[in-house]
């Protein structure tokens, strides 16, 4: 090779750098995995601990406790002394079970064996066009859940945690003038629908997701005080959903293709009591120079789903099939959008 063809690293270093970052990324999600199986954000809020003494109160291994408690320091979740005692950061305490908006449930989430299984088989679903989940995992992602109660609980409590992050900056421009009845469509624990009902004591709502799924509502509900203002019904909404004045579909539409969007949508048609409105929060997708998060989140669509992230005239072309106009779109400081409509004609 000569020095023409040797790539220049003096001026190049940072790109390798950044590649290399990028390449082994996938190791942070399950050391932060592990780091909440050993109970490390519950068991450092009371002080620094040495290894030794986490391992003794999990029943783990000493040694690789140690380890694991050396890798959180490089990745910032902990400090230590050279005496081998570890303290938590803020970071770890964002983990902690019992932190108000704890990312707890989101970190286990995103960590599931569906969610990892799937990714095996993303390259193929580039080439073939479609997801090839059910190479990974035998079935579809949601049908996987039903055969799984505890990762279909976990994968709920993980959208639950996000209402820190994403639900409460929606539930700030969702306008419930004049409702009476509002309808969290796939609402699984209902945190968006909770969160309007917490702002507006005259509102009254319904959780609406699949059976397996409503139980955590029901708990949800009791542990705010909202259940005398919270019927939660189990259902599908391929089939049909309740009638209400105004409608949530929060982060619903990305999981499914274009067809079965517009079944939801024509069921939520349906079903609208006179004068209601739609609310659809999902992430948009801008031109291709800047494309945004939303386009990294469309990947994870494409391994695990049959849906995909959208741009707004996508989102437009779906409520019009469905019988539904556009009136508004709010933009939303977590990078979502409220996306407003009505009945057409």
């Amino acid at each position: 090779m000569t020095n023409a063809q040797k790539p220049d690293t003096t001026s190049a270093g940072d790109v390798y750098q950044q590649m290399s970052s990028m390449v082994t990324s996938h190791w942070v999600p399950q050391i932060i995995r592990a780091a909440i199986d050993l109970s490390l954000p519950e068991h450092l809020a009371g002080g620094s601990l040495t290894a030794d003494e986490v391992a003794e109160r999990e029943s783990s291994a000493p040694e690789t406790t140690f380890r694991l408690m050396r890798a959180c320091v490089v990745l910032g979740l902990l400090t230590a002394d050279d005496s081998g005692r570890f303290s938590g950061t803020p970071l770890l305490g964002t983990l902690h079970k019992d932190a108000p908006g704890s990312l707890r449930g989101l970190a286990l989430a995103t960590t599931l064996s569906a969610q990892w299984l799937s990714w095996n088989a993303f390259t193929s679903s580039v080439r073939k066009g479609r997801t090839q989940v059910h190479e990974a995992l035998g079935t579809d992602f949601f049908d996987y859940l039903k055969q799984h109660p505890a990762e279909a609980r976990a994968f709920s409590d993980g959208l639950a945690s996000t209402t820190s992050l994403w639900t409460g900056t929606a539930a700030k421009v969702i306008d419930t003038a004049g409702v009476e009845l509002v309808a969290d469509i796939g609402g699984a624990n209902g945190s968006l629908l909770h969160l309007l009902l917490e702002d507006d004591p005259q509102l009254r709502g319904i959780v609406f997701d699949l059976p397996n799924v409503v139980e955590s509502a029901i708990e949800e509900a009791a542990s705010k005080g909202l259940s005398d203002r919270t019927e939660v019904v189990g259902g599908d909404f391929f089939q049909s959903v309740p009638a209400a004045d105004l409608y949530l579909i929060k982060m619903i539409m990305h999981d499914w293709d274009d067809e079965s969007c517009i079944t939801i949508l024509k069921n939520v048609r349906a079903a609208m009591n006179p004068g209601a409105r739609v609310t659809v929060v999902e992430m948009l997708v801008g031109k291709p120079s800047n494309p945004g998060p939303a386009a990294l989140m469309d990947m994870n669509m494409l391994a695990v789903c049959p849906g995909q992230e959208r741009s707004l005239s996508q989102y437009d072309a779906l409520l019009s099939a469905a019988g539904l106009r556009r009136t508004g779109v709010t933009p939303t400081e977590s990078g979502q959008s409220v996306i407003e409509a009505v009945a057409a004609g």
